[in-house]
């Protein structure tokens, strides 16, 4: 009995996650929209699961800033301000920018190009305006390579700042296709690191997380 308990608590953690990602899903592609409150019964139906699932998916948002609870009425999508944006751009380029100056003087050539394969999948996704595949090849890229400064907390910080801030605005930008620019300058980084030059591999981090919080404000006005 205690092993089949411990299977189902795996198979309902594991429902638990799925139901998330789905909910995340629903966020990028503006299905969810800020501001606007939803319970976990009806997005249940939709999802065809039951709602303890979802109740406790959107409690795992919660924590992340997603969502905030409404007493007796669901959750309600938290709407991100222009400040909530420069603050946390500000907070990624004061951590991103000197690690991967850091990076770009410690890392080996083969650690670096074991990265280059999620580089050109960012961009090959948003060609193909796949907004899904870019966003996971964008977080794998850009954790394993602040995961080559050697300090996992360092990380852990980055991918929690970017789950409060990615999620907004996507959906318009990759109909518009505006995420190849931004996609080309994850090869671009790469190549300044496999080259050394630390120098310029930090103007590039900072020019991109520029252009990133620039790509929010496009897609903050079409909400």
């Amino acid at each position: 009995m205690p092993h089949l308990q411990s299977r189902a608590i795996s198979v309902q953690t594991h429902l638990r996650d799925q139901v998330a990602d789905a909910l995340r899903a629903a966020l990028i592609a503006g299905e969810l929209r800020p501001g606007t409150v939803y319970s976990a019964p009806t997005l249940a139906a939709e999802l065809g699961v039951s709602a303890t699932p979802v109740r406790e998916a959107m409690l795992d948002l919660a924590r992340e800033g997603l969502v905030e609870a409404v007493r007796n009425k669901g959750f309600r999508i938290t709407e991100l301000t222009d400040r909530d944006l420069d603050e946390f751009t500000e907070l990624r380029t004061l951590i991103e920018v000197p690690t991967v100056g850091r990076v770009a003087g410690t890392a080996s050539t083969e650690e670096l190009q074991a990265l280059r394969p999620l580089a050109e999948r960012i961009v090959t996704a948003a060609q193909e305006r796949d907004i899904l595949a870019y966003l996971e090849a964008d977080h794998r890229f850009h954790l394993e390579l602040l995961a080559l400064g050697g300090n996992r907390h360092l990380v852990e910080v980055v991918a929690d700042l970017r789950k409060r801030s990615r999620l907004y605005g996507l959906g318009h930008l990759n109909v518009s296709g505006q995420l190849v620019a931004s996609a080309r300058e994850h090869v671009e980084l790469l190549d300044l690191l496999v080259a050394g030059r630390g120098a310029e591999a930090e103007e590039c981090m900072r020019r991109h997380l520029a252009h990133i919080r620039t790509l929010w404000a496009g897609g903050a006005e079409d909400r």
